[in-house]
This record gives structure tokens, C-alpha cells and sequence, in this order.
């Protein structure tokens, strides 16, 4: 666990570092949650054996103690700062961005200012509960491969299939996917392998 300031407050790194990475991927929490989320440690557990370097970011007002997230500009500077950072220390790896909920939208927002070579979204917000009208969607189009792991029972929707964009939707699921975070895990894994991310 390393501390990092940020121009929005002091913020906190956890860095798993495999030898050798073939890749290094920043993962963001959810809006009231943190980055010991079963689904976050679930695809830590499934990517770092695998040589991928893993960070995951906890934002500024979560150090700080609040659980009402801070306006997204902020979340998207504190990430971009924080991506920043832990980049420099694996300069010659692809990077990849992800997160869950909320912090999905705040890799798809920056992806392309921190030229990932794509985006990690789990339980993406669609949009808010029993608001459809109120879609998300074209935040995940960054052009960059993506892919979103949702569960079909999620109330904040799941997001359709479209270019760049996998979609995978796990039955029973609901937002936290909870219910099999390793076999979360194992999809992530592939994806990875796929692309040549992970050995």
C-alpha cells in the first residue's frame, strides 16, 4: 500500500508487481465502495500469477473517509494523476484501465488521455435505477477494446455489445457480483490471455 498525493488530496496505491509483467492494469472502486471489493481481489487473484502488474486506486474523499463520491471531473483527475504515477514504473507494458461501477466510468473517461490499450468495466452503471432515459452509454465508447462484465439481474442495466465493446452477462448477478467473483475472474483472465496481456 503506498500513499500518493494527488491535486485532489492524498490518495492510496495497492501495486501487486509479478515478475516480469506483460502488463500493467489500474482498477478504480466503485462509488460507496473500496478496492477490496470481492470482484476487484477476485481479478487481482486470477491476473498477477499471470504477469500482470495490478494496481488498484483508492480515490481521495474514500482516504478522507466520505462515502459520497466527489464530482467525476475530480475522480478523473486524481485517476489520470494516479495512472500517471504508477506508469512510470512499467514504461514498456500496455496499459490497461478498468474499474467497477463508477470507477469503470472514471477508465472509460481518461483511457484515452492515458493511451490504454484498452478498458476494464465491471457492473458499468447504464444508467441510474429504474432510470433508463438517464444512459451512460457513450462513455464506453473510447474506440479502445473493452470489456464489460455485468450481472443480468443488475438494476443499473447492462450495457449492449457494439464495436470495440465486449459484453459479458452473468446470470444470477447482480451489481456487486458477488455471487461468483471468480468466475468473474476467469472471464477477465481470458479476455486478457486473448489479447496477449496475461501468459
Amino acid at each position: 500500500m503506498t500513499a500518493l498525493q494527488t491535486s485532489r488530496g492524498a490518495a492510496r496505491i495497492d501495486l501487486d508487481r509479478p515478475r516480469a509483467p506483460r502488463s500493467l492494469l489500474v482498477l478504480g472502486h466503485g462509488a460507496g465502495g473500496g478496492v477490496d471489493a470481492v470482484d476487484l481481489v477476485a481479478v487481482r487473484d486470477a491476473l498477477v500469477p499471470r504477469r500482470v502488474a495490478l494496481a488498484r486506486f483508492t480515490q481521495p474523499y474514500r482516504v478522507a473517509g466520505r462515502r459520497a463520491p466527489a464530482p467525476a471531473g475530480h475522480l478523473d483527475e486524481a485517476f489520470l494523476e494516479a495512472v500517471t504515477a504508477v506508469r512510470a514504473e512499467f514504461p514498456a507494458v500496455p496499459l490497461i484501465v478498468g474499474g467497477r461501477s463508477s470507477g469503470a466510468r472514471v477508465a472509460c473517461r481518461t483511457a484515452r488521455a492515458l493511451d490504454a490499450a484498452g478498458v476494464l468495466a465491471l457492473a458499468f452503471p447504464l444508467h441510474p435505477p429504474g432510470r433508463p432515459e438517464k444512459s451512460r452509454l457513450p462513455e464506453l465508447a473510447t474506440g479502445l477494446p473493452t470489456l464489460v462484465v455485468n450481472g443480468d439481474r443488475d438494476p443499473f442495466g447492462v450495457p449492449p455489445p457494439s464495436g470495440a465493446v465486449r459484453v459479458v452477462v452473468r446470470p444470477g448477478e447482480r451489481h456487486g457480483l458477488s455471487v461468483d467473483p471468480a468466475g468473474v475472474a476467469d472471464v477477465v483472465r481470458d479476455w486478457f490471455v486473448e489479447r496477449g496481456w496475461a501468459r
